[in-house]
């Protein structure tokens, strides 16, 4: 009997069910900080109530991980493939320090413990050069003239085959924007395997005829589907919600009778969705920009991903912004609020000394 439950162990941590399956204490909510473009952390217990770790603070070295702009905006997180670990995905940008709503790549991140992390960065000005199946057919005649790649996000695909038959990877979604060759933001895709440190060329995933930005896709259990929340331009704007029976689509144009409908005319963008324990419905994140200062707001949908309800602001972060949830188990939740205390100590005992 031993046995079998050994065997069973092995197999279940390897599919990343059992690392799931106990990711049951709480949560970190991964963002882009409100006061700067670097990357911040907040835990909770129930979803809901939040506080900020190690003040606030960037949770790594922006300027080192972010090698085209030394900001990073948007961060995505969730748990690797096979549960060890995790991986983020950052828009590579510095607002503050170019003054234009233009970027040209992106971050892949990743980490064994939540608190170390190593980077690739993707600079897609340079071309077919930076990707790693040269033989595929380019989307683009002149990469050089892209002007945005926004808001990259991360789901595995087991489905997925390599060249040389190796199966499953990551796929990366993002909007881009050529100035010379599209009209307008669109989604597109890309592959990155288990080592998180290369992509392979863009692939258009969506495109209503309007620009579209922010998607986050997530499978939903109850129907079987991909969802996709996304802010789109056209028609009645707002963040809107498609679903397909594959992953790279077809999403068709959504319902524009069920979406975040009751912010009124408030603009709305980067929503995150994510399950509480225990509970088959979704929570839907998302980001009110038109208030002075912006709000970080949650609101509830059913377990279908649809019937928005109930928002509220998040509580406890002192500055949210796009980002995105992931649930924890007791040692990595315990971890990270170790490391924050210590952190916080080492801050409160420093000398300054004043001339």
């Amino acid at each position: 009997m031993k046995k079998i439950l050994a065997i069973l162990i092995v197999l279940f941590s390897a599919t990343g069910v059992f690392a799931q399956n106990q990711a049951d204490y709480g949560y970190l909510y991964c963002h882009m900080s409100g006061r700067g473009e670097f990357t911040a952390f907040a835990l909770s217990r129930d979803g809901v109530h939040f506080h900020d770790l190690i003040n606030g603070d960037a949770v790594y070295d922006t300027q080192k991980l972010s090698e085209i702009e030394g900001g990073a905006r948007d961060a995505y997180i969730c748990r690797a493939a096979g549960g060890k670990g995790f991986v983020m995905t950052t828009t590579d940008m510095c607002n503050a320090k170019s003054k234009v709503w233009f970027n040209y790549g992106i971050n892949l991140l990743k980490s064994d413990d939540l608190i170390h992390w190593t980077a690739v960065t993707f600079d897609f000005r340079k071309g077919a050069s930076i990707f790693c199946d040269p033989k595929s057919p380019d989307f683009y005649t002149d990469y050089s003239a892209i002007q945005r790649v926004w808001a990259p996000q991360i789901i595995w695909d087991e489905n997925y085959v390599w060249a040389d038959g190796a199966k499953g990877g990551y796929m990366i979604y993002y909007s881009l924007l050529n100035s010379k060759e599209d009209k307008y933001d669109r989604v597109f895709y890309s592959y990155t395997d288990r080592t998180f440190t290369k992509l392979t060329k863009p692939r258009l995933l969506l495109d209503w005829g309007y620009a579209t930005i922010d998607a986050d896709i997530n499978y939903v259990a109850a129907d079987g589907r991909y969802h996709l929340l996304i802010k789109k331009e056209g028609g009645t704007r707002g963040i809107f919600t498609a679903s397909s029976e594959k992953l790279t689509g077809v999403y068709p144009q959504p319902d524009e009778s069920d979406y975040v409908s009751f912010e009124g005319n408030k603009q709305c963008e980067g929503a995150s969705a994510f399950q509480l324990i225990g509970d088959s419905t979704w929570r839907v994140a998302y980001v009110e920009y038109s208030s002075r200062p912006a709000k970080y707001r949650i609101c509830k949908a059913d377990k279908y991903l649809r019937n928005f309800h109930s928002p509220e602001d998040i509580q406890g972060v002192a500055n949210p912004q796009h980002g995105s949830f992931v649930r924890l188990t007791k040692a990595e939740y315990q971890r990270l609020q170790d490391w924050s205390d210590e952190k916080g100590e080492k801050s409160k005992n420093r000398v300054v000394i004043s001339t």
